[in-house]
């Protein structure tokens, strides 16, 4: 209970809303959604085709299952975009229209034609499409730095829990048409037909980049060169980059065979693409609304801690369905509808406190290397999860994510802790 208090005392609590007196300042808050909707959603839809679609379709079209594997290392560049954040944040390739638009705009418009390209190639040739893709998936994330700082710099306290709550829901609906309704495209009307759909949807955000608005200069500061260093120089740093570690570790490992488990827990094929899309659609939009909602009510530290005991409870039903004691697909099915229910409003609530500990200086770089550091962790969860599942079993792998879940909690509680009496805990306005 101490603890609970103490997170209330540093809570940065977003507030209520109020009805505002300015017409002008709603308009822009609007605006302001749209434009980030569409903004995430240009990243969704290639990077879900690419990662979602893209492989059942390369091997139903003959391609070798070693190949296909390789398309994992699609996962790198945004591993390790943090390297060229600095450089986003400090120049842009066409400045006349604006900073980040000047980033936004031209990567869009080479994912949209690396897209395309795809035409000309058979499904089963992995050697090209992995050039092509790999090719795309740098383009895309450079954009995502952009948008990201774009983001971090135009939303508010007031505004950040709805802002990340669009972004949270752009990438369900990603989800849902780069990856599903793909899948859905190319069994319908064919490879070319899809490729050419696929690449005319990623063009559609470009609306929103058009409608960026310039970002406010830093008011009383001199401009700062952006640098990795510099986010290790700000006060609390290694604190925020913990707590970006810890929070989540437990999930790859779960994620990572989730699929899996449903296949020998006797859960046909399409029911299980049926429950991945269906929940997407359903739990995860549905998600960002109530994660949302709750940080307005309670804060974000509050709802930071509330969502990771839920996702330890839901590990926590795999692991006695798993060894028996909660038997029955159904337990499995909705165990994995819960789940996705968690993780989109994790994402709300989690990309808030990295935006909210982002500095104005440099928001694509630290944001960034927070999303990159939680990323790793995920991977190297995800990656270990078939591994342990071998040797061990579900239930053994199910009941390690529990305890990880735990402890993860445990040691976020700690950080928020130690951010919050630190000074200068959040840089943000």
């Amino acid at each position: 209970m101490n603890s609970v208090l103490a997170m209330a005392q540093i809570d940065d609590a977003i507030p209520g809303d109020t009805v505002s007196t300015s017409t002008s300042t709603s308009t822009f808050e609007r605006r302001l959604m749209y434009v980030l909707g569409g903004l995430y959603l240009a990243q969704g839809i290639p990077t879900y085709f690419l990662l979602v679609a893209l492989p059942p379709i390369m091997r139903e079209s003959g391609a070798s299952r070693t190949s296909i594997g390789l398309f994992s290392l699609l996962m790198l560049p945004l591993i390790l975009k943090f390297a060229v954040a600095p450089l986003v944040d400090r120049w842009s390739p066409l400045p006349k229209l604006g900073h980040r638009r000047g980033w936004v705009v031209p990567t869009q418009l080479l994912v949209s034609a690396g897209i395309a390209s795809m035409t000309l190639v058979d499904p089963s040739d992995a050697t090209v499409l992995f050039a092509i893709c790999i090719s795309i998936t740098l383009v895309s994330s450079i954009q995502d730095i952009a948008t990201d700082g774009y983001a971090v710099r135009c939303l508010t306290d007031k505004t950040r829990s709805l802002g990340n709550a669009v972004q949270a829901g752009a990438v369900a609906l990603g989800v849902i048409v780069g990856g599903t309704a793909a899948l859905v495209v190319f069994h319908v009307a064919g490879w070319r037909t899809m490729i050419l759909l696929v690449a005319a949807l990623s063009l559609l955000p470009l609306l929103a980049a058009l409608a960026m608005q310039p970002e406010a200069p830093t008011v009383g500061k001199e401009k700062k060169r952006a640098s990795l260093a510099g986010f290790f120089r700000r006060p609390s740093a290694w604190l925020i980059l913990g707590f970006a570690l810890t929070y989540r570790a437990s999930e790859g490992l779960v994620r990572g065979m989730e699929g899996t488990y449903l296949v020998d827990s006797k859960v046909p094929a399409d029911w299980i693409g049926y429950l991945s899309g269906g929940a997407a659609a359903t739990a995860g939009l549905i998600g960002v609304g109530i994660a949302a909602s709750i940080i307005r009510k309670v804060g974000l530290t509050t709802t930071l801690i509330l969502l990771g005991g839920l996702r330890s409870l839901c590990f926590l039903a795999f692991t006695l369905n798993a060894s028996g004691v909660w038997p029955g697909m159904w337990v499995a099915m909705s165990a994995s509808a819960f789940q996705t229910l968690i993780r989109y409003m994790e994402l709300v609530a989690i990309y808030s406190f990295f935006m909210k500990n982002s500095s104005d200086d440099q928001p694509g770089t630290d944001f960034t290397i927070l999303t990159c550091a939680e990323l790793v962790v995920y991977m190297v969860g995800a990656s270990a999860a078939g591994l342990v599942a071998d040797r061990m079993g579900y239930s053994a792998l199910f009941s390690t994510a529990t305890v990880l879940s735990l402890v993860g909690m445990a040691l976020s509680v700690w950080f928020l802790g130690r951010i919050g009496r630190g000074s200068g805990a959040s840089l943000r306005r």
